[in-house]
This record gives C-alpha cells, structure tokens and sequence, in this order.
C-alpha cells in the first residue's frame, strides 16, 4: 500500500524529483538553498549508531538510509537524518516511495529546528518523526495535532509496523553514547528474526554445550568404575565435538575392561 503522499498529485511532486543537487551538503528549505554542515562527533557517532539500530530492527520489506533527500513540497527538498521507507517501488512513479519514519538527531541543531523540519516531513505523509537529543539523552515523538514535540518513556517500547520486533526506547536513546545497551538491543533484534548466522552460531554453540556435558560425563562413568584414563586419552574425550562418537564412547563404557579399548574401537 502506497504511502499517503507517496505518488505525484496534481499538488505534489513525487518524493525523488530533486530540488536539490544530490550528494552535495545543500538542501532546499522553503525555496532558498540552505547548506548542511558536517557532524561533530557526538551528532556524527549518534547518526551512526541510530542508522545500524533501525537496520537490525527493520522488517525485510523497509529500507533505512542515512541523509536520503525528500521532496515535501513544491519548495521543499529536505534531508531526515535517517529515514525508513519502503523498499517496493511506487506502483505510479516507479520511484522510490515515501518513508514511513524519519528520525532527527538533536545536538547543536535546536528541538524547534528539527520540528519545522519534521512539520513538513508528516505534511508530505510520513507516519511518524522522531528525535534522539545527544546532549540530555531523551528521545522525542513528533505531534502534527499538537504541533510539538513528545517526550517518550524511556522504559516504553516502539511498535510500528517497519520493525520486525518491538523497538527499546532505552536502545533509541543510547545511539548517543554506544552503549552496550545498543548492542545488546540489536543482538536481541537480530535473534528475534531468526538470522540465519547468528542461528547457525547458536546451533553451534549449543551443540558444543552438549558435547562438552557428554565428554564431562564420560570421564565421571570411567571413574566410577575405576578406569583412569591417560593424559592423553583424557585430553582426547574432552576435545571431542562429534556428538555421535561421544555417545558410542559411552555406550562401551559401561562395558570396557581398558579404556584404549573404548577409543581404539573407532
């Protein structure tokens, strides 16, 4: 489904008919050409760190980009500092359609700055703005009935239809400091979808859970009928990872007399 907005009207243009020169620090706000300075490093890691969050917690079907131009208006042609949007083309234009959530970071730009912006960002059609502020550490919803901002409950969570799992407002807040809050909230993202590496690493990891329990078990069994193996026999039980070896390892030793005669059996 389109996004309201999404596609030339007799009133709008399309949300990818520039304005602005892309890849250069311009914008247009309001029909003057208006420059973007670069980041200082607080503003620049929070941009970083926002843009890898939402990526671990996006649903396959959304995009997320960083400094994306969009066309609001006739004389508007203004970039959220990070966007997600829809990865389907618009079925009209075969453009790139409009985001759903766009997000400002707040450090030496003011709150009002970024609320003139976001005002012109749901005008268009976008769902929801939103607002990190580095330097008090809180995170802010845009309210187009209100015309302001919102603040959001730290211990709240984002539910939206983009994100794939629930987003920590306590995550979107620690962008401005990578903290281990941060990671942690994208593993957890990452796991919730099912990613098929860290799937694979778990299978592994539980799989050598297992096989170190086995080994572990093995040795008490050995013990408890007064067989001591070597160290080197000793070295190569708890060194064993093959599940099925350990298990017909065992199996013998209820029944061996030596324990070379339970591992030279293979």
């Amino acid at each position: 489904m389109s996004s309201p907005g999404s596609v030339v009207s007799k009133d709008l243009p399309a949300v990818d008919d520039r304005l602005a020169a892309p890849e250069t620090r311009y914008v247009i706000d309001d029909g003057k050409l208006v420059y973007v300075a670069p980041a200082d490093e607080p503003h620049a890691a929070c941009h970083a760190n926002l843009t890898a969050l939402l990526v671990a917690y996006v649903a396959a079907e959304y995009g997320v980009a960083m400094d994306m131009l969009t066309r609001t208006s006739r004389t508007d042609d203004i970039a959220p500092d990070v966007s997600v949007f829809p990865r389907a083309r618009d079925p009209v234009t075969g453009g790139r359609r409009l985001e759903q959530l766009a997000f400002e970071v707040v450090s030496t730009q003011s709150l009002a700055d970024a609320g003139r912006k976001a005002d012109k960002l749901v005008s268009r059609g976008v769902r929801r703005c939103l607002a990190v502020d580095v330097e008090r550490a809180r995170a802010f919803e845009w309210s187009r009935e209100l015309g302001t901002w919102s603040i959001l409950d730290r211990n709240a969570y984002l539910h939206d239809p983009v994100f794939a799992v629930p987003l920590p407002i306590a995550a979107l807040i620690e962008t401005a400091k990578a903290d281990p809050t941060v990671r942690s909230a994208m593993l957890a993202a990452l796991i919730a979808q099912g990613d098929p590496v860290i799937a694979a690493e778990t299978a592994r990891s539980r799989a050598e859970g297992k096989a170190e329990g086995l080994a572990a078990g093995l040795l008490e069994l050995l013990a408890l009928r007064g067989l001591q193996p070597q160290a080197h026999e000793r070295a190569r039980i708890l060194a064993e990872r093959d599940l099925g070896r350990l298990q017909r390892w065992y199996a013998r030793a209820l029944t061996c007399d030596r324990v070379p005669e339970l591992l030279d059996a293979e």
